[in-house]
């Protein structure tokens, strides 16, 4: 979670992280390679993203050279204010 998710207290974190874990809403405009790594939404008035990166867990600073291969990716979920990108 980023700083300003957090800053809106506990309630709010877990009605996010409820949101994130229903996502559903993947389309041609959203998600045009297939991948379900990205999705944004609505809560009490504030735009949220969430995204998924892959990174190499030989190099963290690195991305993964495979995402599918979980020996050599690790994965991060990040939950933001749409202000926050």
């Amino acid at each position: 979670m980023t700083a300003g998710v957090n800053a809106k207290g506990a309630a709010f974190l877990a009605q996010a992280l409820a949101k994130v874990i229903a996502f559903d809403d993947f389309n041609a405009d959203n998600d045009p390679h297939r991948e379900h790594d990205f999705g944004s939404f609505e809560l009490d008035g504030e735009k949220l993203f969430w995204k998924i990166d892959y990174y190499s867990t030989d190099d963290p600073d690195l991305g993964s050279e495979d995402p599918s291969d979980l020996t050599k990716t690790l994965r991060v979920l990040t939950v933001m204010l749409a202000e926050e990108y």
